[in-house]
């Protein structure tokens, strides 16, 4: 009885008028997360023009990731749960997982932005639609097999898979994160730059700035919380400074974050606001 009172009790005593501000940022943070991305998801898969872009199909994942990421919110960041390895309430390595979802999402995004503007009739030739599905599938399945196996091993075996995937593929993929950044803003100023005035000119910068300015905020809210994890790695102790999940501020980076990325598709992309309007939010205040 104890436990199972110890799984539902809130992320603090609610005894404090901080504590109960902490507790609604939390409710209301998830309800971010949820409300944003469900709207930028359904504004794509919605709209044929749009799916019919690589970069939308990317998008669409990183929603749906983060989606997962705000309802897990209601458990992982509203109540008292601390998700590691030997905790009566961790989530089986589930909720981190989508969050890492979210991250490959943009890094291959980036991927395929640089691809598409570097080599456009090769980009054109290889990368169909189905195989950008292809590639979203492939991480999706690689994420939840690395799950399935971390699940499946002695709780040892688990911690050692963990820590060395973690140490090594945090720091590659910051380290590729970053290149393609520098890489990317580069082509947009001056490659892109020296292009004739054009409608498709446009459309390139503005997808490079778009994933770009993503990316930027991204290894923000990220890289705080990586260089934590790998510090941890190194002493050899639980990733832990704080009661839980929902008081950790390096665990709230991210989740603020799930809530942002939706704002900046629908900032940096026109078409994207122009298909809320049009088929999710006029549609819903016109049954209304």
């Amino acid at each position: 009885m104890t436990n199972f009172s110890h799984v539902l009790s809130p992320v603090l005593p609610l005894t404090s008028f901080g504590n109960v501000l902490l507790f609604l940022f939390s409710i209301a943070l998830a309800a971010a997360i949820i409300y944003l991305n469900v709207s930028v998801f359904l504004s794509i898969l919605l709209s044929r023009s749009l799916r019919s872009e690589n970069r939308f199909m990317y998008m669409l994942s990183t929603c749906l990731s983060d989606i997962c990421t705000g309802v897990s919110y209601y458990y992982a960041g509203v109540l008292d749960v601390k998700d590691h390895f030997q905790s009566p309430t961790r989530t089986f390595y589930i909720v981190p997982t989508f969050l890492g979802l979210s991250f490959m999402a943009i890094l291959a995004a980036q991927a395929d932005r640089y691809h598409a503007v570097t080599s456009p009739f090769k980009y054109s030739q290889r990368m169909t639609r189905n195989r950008t599905l292809l590639v979203i599938f492939a991480y999706w399945f690689y994420a939840f097999f690395i799950v399935a196996v971390q699940n499946l091993v002695p709780v040892g075996t688990a911690t050692k898979i963990t820590s060395i995937g973690t140490f090594i593929g945090n720091i590659f993929v910051v380290v590729i994160m970053i290149g393609l950044n520098i890489r990317l803003f580069i082509i947009a100023t001056f490659q892109l730059g020296r292009e004739p005035p054009s409608e498709e000119r446009d459309s390139k910068r503005s997808s490079v700035y778009l994933i770009l300015v993503v990316a930027v905020f991204f290894l923000a809210a990220w890289i705080p919380l990586f260089c934590h994890i790998i510090a941890c790695n190194f002493i050899g102790t639980i990733c832990y400074t704080f009661e839980n999940e929902g008081t950790d501020p390096l665990r709230i980076l991210p989740r603020v974050n799930a809530a942002l990325t939706p704002v900046l598709y629908l900032r940096g992309c026109k078409a994207l606001r122009v298909a809320l309007y049009s088929t999710v939010w006029r549609p819903c205040c016109k049954n209304r």
